[in-house]
């Protein structure tokens, strides 16, 4: 549907609350991407995967108000887990990938 000015009245498809929620997701990862490696404060881990489909990220870490979800890996341990925990400011990039 067009309106008087030539301009479509039809809903966009991504609303502003959807892109507001995407930039908060997004501030929550961080410079977080497959193959980063960082320091967290109790150990140094590599990103090996990050999940930002909602639904994915409730499944994976079994929370209802998860929004994403990243697997890391504890380079000392060898172990691997997923977090939905952010990024703050005690995080250190110690190795920063290009996407």
């Amino acid at each position: 549907m067009e309106n008087r000015i030539g301009r479509s009245t039809a809903s966009p498809t991504t609303t502003q609350a959807d892109e507001a929620l995407r930039r908060v997701t997004a501030t929550g990862i961080g410079p977080r991407q497959p193959g980063t490696v960082y320091y967290d404060g109790a150990r140094m881990v590599r990103v090996e995967a990050v999940v930002t489909d909602p639904s994915e990220a409730r499944r994976i870490l079994r929370r209802r108000s998860a929004r994403f979800a990243v697997l890391v890996r504890d380079l000392h341990a060898g172990t691997a887990h997923y977090t939905g925990a952010i990024w703050t400011g005690s995080d250190r990039v110690l190795k920063a990938v290009t996407a």
